[in-house]
C-alpha cells in the first residue's frame, strides 16, 4: 500500500506533468483564465488520462508486446518464437488512436450533458487529443510498468499513475486560474500581460512544487 501512495504523490506533485515534465502546456495556458473552465478541463483530463492508461496498457500487454499473453502469439504462434510477434514499434500510433477515441467520448458527453462547459472549453477540448501529457502518461506507464510480471500489479500501478497525473494537472491548472483571476484585477505592465506573466507564474509554481521533492519516488 505504501508504494501505491508514494506513486500517487510522486506523479501528482513531485513529478507533475506540467511543472516538472513540461507536458500539456497548451491547455494549461489556454484554459487557466477562469476557475470554472479550469476545473472542467482538469476533470476531463483526469478521465482521459485514467482511461487512456487502462486502454493503452491492455493494448500493449495483449496486442503489441512480445509476451506469452499476446493474442496473436496465442492464436498464430504454432511453435514460432514470441519475438516474431513484437509490435511495440506501433506504440505511439496506437496510443494516439486510443486517446482520440476517448476524447471523442468526453466531447459527446459534455455536448449533451453540460453544453455551457462544452462551449466554454471551445477548441481546447478536442485538443486534448494532441495533449502531449496524455500521450506522455501512456508511454511512461509502458516504460515503468510494462515489464512488470504480475498483470494485476502492472495494471493497478498503470491506472494509478494515469489518475495521479490527471489529479496533478487539475491541481496546477486550478491554482493557476486563481492566480490569473487575481492578476486581472491588478496593474500589470503591458509587455507582461497574458502569456508572459502566465509563464512567470508557472515558473514560480514549479519552484514551489520542488518543495515536495523527497516525498515521492
Amino acid at each position: 500500500m505504501r508504494s501505491y501512495i508514494l506513486l500517487f504523490i510522486s506523479i501528482a506533485l513531485v513529478n507533475n506533468f506540467i511543472l516538472a515534465k513540461f507536458l500539456g502546456l497548451c491547455p494549461f495556458i489556454g484554459v487557466s483564465k477562469r476557475r470554472k473552465q479550469a476545473v472542467g478541463m482538469g476533470l476531463a483530463v483526469i478521465f482521459v488520462m485514467t482511461m487512456a492508461s487502462a486502454a493503452s496498457w491492455a493494448v500493449y500487454r495483449f496486442l503489441l508486446a512480445p509476451t506469452g499473453h499476446n493474442i496473436f502469439y496465442v492464436l498464430l504462434g504454432d511453435g514460432r518464437p514470441v519475438s516474431d510477434f513484437d509490435f511495440t514499434f506501433l506504440n505511439t500510433i496506437v496510443f494516439i488512436l486510443v486517446i482520440a477515441v476517448l476524447v471523442q467520448l468526453v466531447e459527446m458527453f459534455l455536448m449533451k450533458v453540460i453544453p455551457p462547459l462544452y462551449e466554454s472549453l471551445g477548441i481546447y477540448l478536442p485538443l486534448i487529443t494532441t495533449n502531449c501529457a496524455v500521450l506522455g502518461v501512456a508511454l511512461l506507464n509502458i516504460k515503468d510498468f510494462g515489464a512488470v510480471h504480475g498483470l494485476a500489479e502492472s495494471f493497478a500501478k498503470t491506472v494509478l499513475q494515469g489518475f495521479g497525473g490527471g489529479v496533478g494537472f487539475l491541481i496546477v491548472i486550478f491554482l493557476m486560474s486563481g492566480i490569473r483571476e487575481r492578476l486581472d484585477q491588478m496593474e500589470v505592465p503591458p509587455a507582461l500581460r497574458g502569456a508572459p506573466m502566465a509563464f512567470i507564474c508557472a515558473g514560480l509554481m514549479a519552484l514551489a512544487f520542488m518543495g515536495f521533492a523527497g516525498m515521492g519516488q
